[in-house]
């Protein structure tokens, strides 16, 4: 296994558990310890992890991979998941993209439409904006804000402030858990006020998550499934929790 694949391996790892250990990654990944410590001794000097006797653990219940990272996991379904978002916006439509790696594939399918879908895009994404920007048929509002370096998010009162003053026809929501019955949440506070805030200032909501986020856990909810009209997931999601979800009335389409 090269040496980029074991690297996300181990944030896969450290994501799930929020610690690793020497012994059984090298079990796992079929390398010897010396690998292993060599892996983590390189995300330690990238401040990802923190190293400890026998292993490395995480910052706590709020850790969070670098966008760069989260891109690569589960990316073929990311993409279907993009396209089949993307197709749900109608020429004219007014957008809000929140940030995240399957809310960048949306806008990645968005960008490739051409000039006869011109839309409005509305975003807190640094790196959704250097995506649209130089596309013609965008218009491109960055919500200003405080920009975190992980997520290449904007947030905080500047972002809450623009998004009060603005109506959207439909609000992509990009998250890192889906509780099939208390609804869709994030690990950060502050994304999850803005994804908040997109949310109730849309006349849709479309969340687009790969099924991998089913029962994951994290810190501050975004909205219930009242408040969300479609569910764009992969066809890797259980039926059951998928029947669950649209229970509560949401569209559920598998890419």
């Amino acid at each position: 296994m090269k040496r980029y694949a074991r690297l996300n391996a181990l944030l896969d790892e450290m994501a799930a558990q929020g610690h690793v250990d020497v012994e059984q990654m090298a079990r796992q990944l079929e390398v010897s310890p010396s690998t292993v410590r060599r892996d983590l001794n390189q995300l330690t000097e990238q401040q990802l992890v923190t190293r400890t006797r026998g292993g490395a653990v995480s910052a706590g219940v709020s850790y969070d991979l670098p966008l760069r990272y989260k891109a690569s996991r589960h990316h073929p379904e990311k993409v279907r998941i993009g396209q089949a978002a993307a197709r749900l916006i109608h020429p004219g439509d007014i957008v809000g993209l929140t940030g995240g790696a399957t809310t960048t594939e949306v806008a990645r399918g968005l960008a490739s439409r051409g000039p006869s879908g011109e839309i409005t895009v509305v975003t807190n994404a640094v790196n959704i904006a250097g995506e649209l920007i130089i596309r013609r048929h965008v218009k491109l509002l960055l919500t200003g804000g405080l920009a975190k370096p992980q997520s290449f998010a904007l947030i905080g009162p500047f972002a809450a402030e623009m998004l009060g003053q603005l109506d959207l026809d439909v609000a992509v929501i990009g998250v890192d858990a889906l509780d099939p019955d208390a609804g869709v949440k994030a690990l950060d506070p502050d994304e999850a006020q803005v994804s908040r805030l997109m949310v109730a200032r849309s006349r849709r909501t479309v969340v687009v998550s790969d099924s991998s986020k089913l029962h994951a856990r994290a810190l501050a909810r975004i909205c219930d499934w009242s408040k969300v009209g479609v569910l764009v997931t992969d066809t890797g999601a259980p039926e059951p929790e998928l029947d669950r979800i649209r229970a509560h009335g949401v569209e559920v389409i598998c890419a």
